[in-house]
């Protein structure tokens, strides 16, 4: 009786775990697709087999990333009702990433790197930050009367962003202390209140 090969996802699963590992400890100049392929325990014919080359490997994972992290992004159906409650629910899910660590350090990641690699900060927008802007600018133009959605989305997901970098990633929080609370609150009375 032989043992069933592998099944393909769950390769290119444990690649892209393998590649995670690999960037957080090393980051993005100093990981290999050598290193990525003994930390998976697959050949690095099989990571190329899955992904062409470092930088294809890294969009994956910030597209796997976005996908595992922030489901509203790719679920509409999420964004559906009172805009109050939506617009809570979005800005609390997001703030909530704070306790992610991996999520934590892998931005630090590409923040550090953007300098030397411009491309990886283009891939993480054009993956999470565009899609986040698209879906809640979409959502926000079907309910109420918003002059410009886009620009309510920008600010909701602006004040968010800053909020984890000031807080967290530049270790602000005992410096500036702030509840996210509120935060969240005053960002949802402002923007519901001018609707």
């Amino acid at each position: 009786m032989t043992s069933a090969a592998p099944d393909p996802s769950e390769k290119a699963e444990r690649i892209l775990e393998g590649a995670m590992q690999e960037f957080l400890a090393h980051g993005y100049a100093a990981t290999s697709m050598d290193r990525v392929a003994k930390t998976a325990g697959v050949s690095k014919a099989t990571v190329y087999s899955y992904f062409q080359d470092k930088e294809s490997l890294f969009a994956a994972l910030v597209r796997r990333l976005a996908q595992q992290r922030f489901p509203g992004i790719f679920d509409r159906t999420i964004l559906q009702g009172d805009p109050a409650e939506v617009l809570r629910h979005v800005a609390t899910k997001a703030l909530d990433r704070e306790k992610d660590p991996e999520y934590m350090a892998f931005i630090r990641l590409i923040v550090g790197e953007s300098g030397r690699f411009p491309e990886l900060a283009r891939i993480f927008v054009k993956n999470l930050a565009k899609p986040a802007i698209a879906t809640l600018t979409q959502y926000l133009s079907t309910h109420s009367d918003y002059r410009d959605p886009e620009a309510i989305a920008r600010i909701l997901l602006g004040s968010v962003v800053y909020y984890l970098m000031l807080q967290e990633l530049l270790h602000g929080r005992e410096v500036v202390p702030f509840e996210k609370d509120r935060l969240v609150d005053s960002l949802v009375d402002l923007i519901v209140e001018k609707a």
